[in-house]
């Protein structure tokens, strides 16, 4: 594993890379609204990227790295997102596609910025469509972030997330695993079906 710190208008941000080896792509994680790149979900999906022949780059926004658990406004967190995949894609991924993903928030961020990052794919874990407060409000729903998106998407939900599962669609792909928004109850089955997405959405790129 390699450390690197990027600077980013927001402050610096905290890159960790685990490379595959002959990596022909690479797969930029971010972390949850207020957790880190250690949560069992990561872990596992980085495993299973490496295993597929997928660098993979664990993203710390910058108000995790100044040491806030409050996530920053949206914007910041695009323009942040954007700056790193900038980076990657000149220094460690240098020519090859980039799938964007991350869990919760760092999936809506994944998502918001597939077109401006040229992202060739997008993997949501755990995409939070409604925020539990808002139930009984619908316009309060981040669908339109995931339905927005282009590239070939899948989602990974746990069929008891508090957050709610959202609908099969032409746009993207569904897994629901057995657990809640910590998809940590399946985590074989979390990383056989990101690796074998991967695997596949990516074949026209080797």
């Amino acid at each position: 594993m390699t450390t690197s710190t990027i600077d980013t208008p927001h402050g610096p941000a905290r890159v960790q890379l685990h490379a595959a080896p002959e990596g022909t792509a690479g797969l930029l994680l971010g972390h949850g609204a207020g957790g880190g790149l250690t949560t069992a979900d990561l872990v596992t999906v980085t495993r299973a990227a490496q295993d597929a022949g997928v660098h993979v780059a664990l993203v710390e926004q910058p108000y995790r790295v100044a040491g806030k658990r409050a996530p920053a406004p949206a914007a910041q967190l695009d323009t942040a997102w954007l700056t790193v995949a900038e980076q990657l894609s000149r220094t460690w991924f240098d020519g090859l596609p980039l799938v964007f993903g991350g869990r919760s928030s760092g999936a809506r961020v994944a998502c918001r910025t597939a077109a401006a990052g040229h992202a060739a794919a997008v993997l949501c874990l755990a995409f939070p469509v409604l925020p539990p407060k808002h139930r009984d409000n619908p316009a309060k729903s981040r669908l339109p972030e995931l339905t927005a998106v282009a590239v070939p998407t899948l989602v990974i939900q746990g069929e008891k997330d508090r957050f709610g599962v959202p609908d099969t669609a032409d746009q993207h792909e569904l897994v629901v695993l057995d657990g809640d928004h910590r998809l940590a109850g399946d985590l074989e089955t979390l990383g056989r079906a990101s690796g074998e997405w991967l695997r596949r959405v990516l074949r026209p790129f080797g």
